[in-house]
């Protein structure tokens, strides 16, 4: 049987396959699967079974190919990861997740997701519900400069709600790139420097799919389903979803109490993970031939 080509990289593939530790016989969730990089990579290492779950329903052709190379070893259940706990029922050895928009559906011109390529303003990774073009043109002035800030930290969030209502005035925004002229008029391009569009474009995508609503409930209901010794990592690209995970393996994690001063520090029992790890980044080799992980963070929790 032909062997599946990697068409995309995935991020931190090393790290992730290290700190997962996949092992023979046991089950894993590729909660975010994408192009399949992480589920390939964990059955190649390990005799193990692989649950993928994605909710962009244009990702079943890749999981068809992998189902055929691998058999009962690979299952692709279609939904949310915020829905882990429904759509995962058993218990698990270990779960992976690779937070925000995949290079497949940044590619994809018509997804609507890139501002260097003309599509509609689109967004949306289930391919229903509210589309970005919609927020755009019905959110109020105040309303999108709350979400400009809030979902991409942007500190011109005011003056580009401004422009964008004025400018809708004449015509709807349909396209990703009548929305970057609008926010390049408020914010020039400077070689060298990030994209002003970034952190609008960022805003809109999040708050088209949700993304922090359901990386909390996908994070719950994962750790949940993780067999004693279980294994959770998390690789995220913004510090939103970073503080995110953050916060919920360290509030997870139990409390740090010291006997004394001279005893070591110990974890308490009633915690729900027994190892929490610190930040850990991608090599700067991994960065120079893959430019996407420059902003990669990795963080893992081992089940108690």
């Amino acid at each position: 049987m032909a062997e599946i080509k990697q068409r995309h990289i995935p991020v931190m593939l090393n790290e992730v396959l290290q700190y997962l530790k996949p092992q023979k016989g046991e089950i894993y969730v590729d909660a975010t699967f994408g192009n399949g990089g992480y589920s390939k990579a964990i059955l190649e290492t390990a005799n193990c079974k692989v649950i993928a779950l994605d909710r962009d329903p244009n990702v079943r052709v890749r999981a068809n190919e992998m189902k055929n190379l691998y058999g009962a070893r690979f299952e692709f259940r279609a939904g949310r990861f915020g829905d882990f706990a429904d759509l995962v029922p058993e218990k698990i050895n270990g779960a992976v997740f690779d937070i925000g928009v995949s290079s497949m559906q940044l590619d994809d011109a018509e997804r609507g997701f890139s501002f260097a390529k003309e599509a509609n303003l689109d967004m949306r990774m289930s391919c229903e519900g509210i589309s970005a073009a919609d927020i755009v043109n019905g959110y109020g002035e105040k309303e999108l400069a709350d979400l400009i800030y809030t979902f991409g930290e942007e500190r011109k969030s005011r003056q580009i709600a401004a422009q964008i209502v004025a400018y809708r005035r004449q015509k709807p925004i349909t396209t990703t790139t009548e929305l970057a002229e609008i926010i390049y008029g408020v914010i020039h391009k400077r070689a060298g420097e990030i994209d002003p569009a970034t952190r609008t474009f960022q805003a809109l995508r999040i708050a088209v799919n949700n993304e922090l609503d359901e990386l909390q409930q996908g994070l719950s209901g994962a750790a949940n389903k993780l067999h004693s010794g279980g294994r959770l990592v998390v690789v995220d690209f913004h510090s939103l979803e970073d503080r995110i995970v953050k916060n919920f393996f360290k509030e997870n994690g139990g409390k740090k109490v010291r006997v004394s001063k001279y005893a070591p520090e110990l974890v308490q029992n009633d915690s729900l993970f027994a190892e929490v790890s610190k930040v850990i980044v991608p090599t700067a080799a991994e960065c120079v031939q893959n430019p996407r992980a420059r902003s990669a963070k990795l963080r893992y929790v081992v089940r108690r």
